[in-house]
């Protein structure tokens, strides 16, 4: 069983969490003044690097609260994870 590391609960089961996409997107500033092309491009594309990724991960059979994680994508190991705002680890 893979084990995740809740910034606010501690170490729980991957069941109890939801996958929230890539991490530290930041919204346009002016959403109106993008064209169609732009904003499909900020709502669907994604990077998908082989290796070392940021995402943001749910604990929702827990507190609920959001939070960010390290994993390598090629093993699916946890490299280590933070809350919204805090610094990745290295």
């Amino acid at each position: 069983m893979l084990l995740i590391d809740c910034p606010y609960c501690g170490r729980r089961p991957e069941i109890e969490f939801a996958y929230g996409g890539q991490a530290h997107l930041v919204r346009p500033a002016r959403p109106a003044d993008l064209d169609d092309q732009q904003w499909a491009e900020y709502l669907y594309i994604r990077s998908n690097p082989r290796g070392r990724h940021a995402e943001r991960w749910r604990h929702i059979r827990g507190c609920g609260r959001f939070f960010n994680a390290v994993r390598d994508t090629t093993t699916d190991q946890f490299l280590g994870t933070y809350r919204i705002g805090g610094t990745p680890p290295s």
